[in-house]
């Protein structure tokens, strides 16, 4: 008997769609078991529709498919790292407590930074660990030092961030990343890697965002020159500031919030 998630007769009109390349913008498509496709411009792309959940269960699951992808084998890895993101992101918001200005603005990072990974890949759980907490250390700098600037929230949100990720049995190394990204979050280095891209830029658009009244387009394109690396970037950035066009950008508060080497060189904080 084939099993029916592979058997097209069972198949939904869903199933076989189109995904737009973020290099080249043409549309690939891709039938529901595919786990990544080629563009004709050489970018490779992942399913992100992709859901081979039976596989992990199935005892059949390698007569069906054949070879396990390792996708499936570390279902169980992922799963406990989507329930790690949960976790951060119900102690963000115990931390930040009624102060909601700053938790609309890390619930807005950790949405363009889904947006982002869906398209350019990277690690969920380091980039929105650490879009999440990124501004952990702002209520102790403010304490300290009587204001929130950029380097004193850095200084004092890793060692708060590294305290709540232990407490959360966070791998060590995933956790190290996560407050390394906190760490220099505004000051990129030389190079740097595709998660601290995809962070950067996801906290780079929620402040566009918030900003979008009184900036130009003269200053979103020096923006977008700076700061923006990834294709899915600059086309959120193009799309925010294209409010009176027909294609808007959804905002967080709409839709909802939810290793390569990326060079830097010439951007600021």
């Amino acid at each position: 008997m084939r099993c029916p998630g592979q058997d097209m007769r069972f198949w939904k009109p869903g199933d076989i769609f189109d995904v737009q390349c973020p290099k080249c913008g043409k549309k690939v498509e891709f039938f529901r078991d595919e786990v990544k496709r080629k563009c004709k411009c050489g970018h490779e792309i992942i399913n992100p529709n992709m859901d081979f959940g039976c596989a992990v269960w199935c005892q059949y699951a390698e007569q069906c498919i054949g070879v396990v992808p390792d996708e499936v084998k570390h279902r169980q890895k992922k799963e406990e790292r989507d329930r790690l993101k949960e976790r951060i992101g119900l102690e963000m918001k115990k931390y930040l407590g009624t102060d909601f200005r700053r938790l609309k603005h890390a619930l807005r990072v950790a949405w363009y930074a889904e947006q982002i990974l869906k398209m350019e890949g990277g690690n969920p759980l380091v980039v929105l660990g650490a879009a999440y907490l990124h501004d952990i250390g702002i209520h102790e700098a403010e304490k300290k030092y009587g204001r929130d600037a950029e380097e004193h929230q850095e200084r004092e949100g890793v060692p708060l961030a590294r305290g709540l990720l232990e407490r959360l049995n966070v791998e060590a190394g995933w956790a190290e990343e996560i407050c390394d990204l906190i760490g220099h979050r505004r000051h990129p280095r030389e190079e740097e890697t595709l998660n601290f891209q995809v962070f950067y830029e996801a906290d780079r658009l929620a402040h566009l965002e918030e900003e979008a009244e009184k900036t130009d387009r003269a200053s979103l394109d020096q923006v977008s020159r700076e700061a923006f690396e990834t294709v899915t970037g600059k086309r959120l950035a193009e799309k925010l500031y294209g409010r009176d066009d027909t294609e808007k950008t959804s905002s967080p508060n709409e839709r909802g919030p939810h290793e390569g080497v990326v060079s830097l060189r010439g951007k600021g904080g």
